[in-house]
């Protein structure tokens, strides 16, 4: 009776197989993404067209109402910069912007030349330390070794303090800007003769300069 049972559930499970490898398979057809004549939708973070920039065709003039042409900047940021396009371009006959490498100074240090030696360089900063002299240093390594350090001032007028204030014991230091190479933003744009950028656009330290109008 066993072997029986065993061999029907056997033949059961190879009809059941059979029927799974040879049945058809109904196709469903896919239906279309959107109506016909209808473009399908693209998210704009998927698009790798870049935000237009509004500038005249060649050969093409940006008529006589646009005859103000100006370089507005700096801007110091991306941040700026877009926000600067976005409140000109409704008033202006051409806006684009360009990017430049400027200097910007982030203090003074105020030190006293390499005398020569290391031991030279020793020296002189014991005879500072003798006449009350304190806050100083003396660089051991790279571009400004042997070098006396006298301080590092954000402001121009301290460096200038400290810097006379040494020069009167009979040393010569000298006042060096600290700086860094920083991208800076203009706009250049053409605008209505009587638009007023101020109006339009604020920030310190911005400025308009002239440019022709080509």
């Amino acid at each position: 009776m066993f072997r029986v049972c065993a061999v029907l559930l056997l033949s059961m499970n190879l009809g059941v197989a059979a029927w799974w490898v040879w049945h058809p398979v109904a196709h469903v057809p896919r239906a279309p993404a959107t109506d016909p004549g209808v473009a399908a939708l693209v998210m704009l973070s998927e698009s790798e067209v870049p935000a237009p920039v509004r500038e005249s065709e060649p050969g093409v003039g940006i008529g006589n109402e646009f005859s103000q042409c100006l370089s507005l900047g700096p801007f110091t940021t991306p941040a700026d910069l877009r926000k600067a396009m976005n409140l000109l371009t409704p008033s202006v006959g051409r806006i684009q912007f360009r990017e430049v490498e400027a200097v910007a100074v982030h203090g003074y240090r105020v030190y006293l030349p390499a005398a020569g030696t290391r031991a030279q360089a020793l020296a002189t900063a014991r005879a500072l330390a003798a006449r009350g002299v304190n806050d100083y240093y003396v660089v051991t390594a790279g571009d400004q070794q042997d070098t006396i350090s006298l301080g590092i001032f954000r402001d121009l007028d301290n460096a200038r303090v400290r810097h006379d204030t040494i020069a009167a014991l009979g040393y010569e230091p000298t006042i060096e800007a600290r700086t860094e190479q920083l991208p800076q933003w203009w706009v250049d744009i053409a605008a209505p003769a009587q638009m007023r950028w101020q109006d339009v656009v604020s920030g310190e330290g911005l400025q308009a300069l002239p440019m022709p109008c080509e």
